[in-house]
């Protein structure tokens, strides 16, 4: 039987959420991290998940874990130093994965299809991310902010997560990454010369980085099927009913 892993990485330091951990601030009265573990913890496709967070919020997290009944989670550990180090934490921690799953744990507003979409994609070449093309002009613009370069925009996408990789290439790119900081893991894999496959992803998928990101994301989870979201999150209780199809 394939197996599937998942590293959802939540070890970033917030520093636009003004010292608070974005991780653990409530969406609709429950933990940032806990919409997104909800997923991955009812997805058929998902057999284990490794949380990476940082070293201030282990405690509280594999308290979360517990609390929320995520028996697919196997092990909550600390990330480091930049999200390249923290995704290989996560990763070296998967037993027997064929396939891994990385994840931001600050981007809840995905479903199980978008996941079966990246799995799908990945089977036919190794590699596959979730994302969306462009709509603006994009401007290359120079440290002195002069403008350099407009790039074609109708062949530019932006990059979201999830990303899905057979987990022997997302090692060998790790294993031969140089100390130039990557954005995400398929840019590691791209440096390998391997191909990576586009998935359609979805405009709502979007990464919550500020305070005002929280509002359009509880209007969009509020929008989604919840599925079972009491049984888990005992958390919900504080508000009856708001968690009912």
């Amino acid at each position: 039987m394939t197996k599937v892993g998942a590293v959802i990485v939540a070890a970033g330091q917030s520093t636009r959420m003004a010292g608070i951990d974005k991780t653990f601030a409530p969406v609709m009265g429950i933990p940032l991290v806990s919409h997104t573990l909800h997923r991955f913890q009812l997805s058929p496709r998902v057999h284990q998940v490794v949380l990476v967070l940082a070293k201030d919020s282990l405690v509280q997290g594999r308290r979360l874990v517990q609390d929320g009944n995520y028996s697919k989670v196997t092990d909550v550990c600390v990330g480091g130093r930049r999200r390249q180090d923290s995704v290989r934490l996560g990763l070296d921690l998967l037993s027997a994965c064929d396939w891994v799953i990385v994840h931001d744990g600050a981007r809840p507003c995905f479903d199980d299809a978008m996941l079966q979409r990246g799995l799908e994609a990945a089977t036919q070449c190794g590699s596959a991310v979730a994302g969306m093309p462009v709509k603006d002009t994009i401007k290359l613009v120079s440290p002195n902010q002069l403008v350099e370069e407009t790039p074609e925009r109708s062949r530019l996408w932006a990059a979201q997560t999830p990303q899905v990789f057979r987990r022997q290439l997302l090692i060998d790119a790790y294993n031969q990454a140089t100390d130039e900081v990557a954005t995400d893991e398929a840019q590691l894999v791209e440096q390998l010369g391997h191909p990576v496959s586009v998935i359609p992803g979805w405009p709502m998928n979007f990464k919550i980085t500020t305070a005002d990101d929280f509002t359009m994301a509880q209007a969009v989870l509020d929008s989604l099927p919840k599925k079972s979201l009491r049984s888990l999150h005992p958390f919900a209780d504080e508000r009856p009913g708001f968690l009912e199809d």
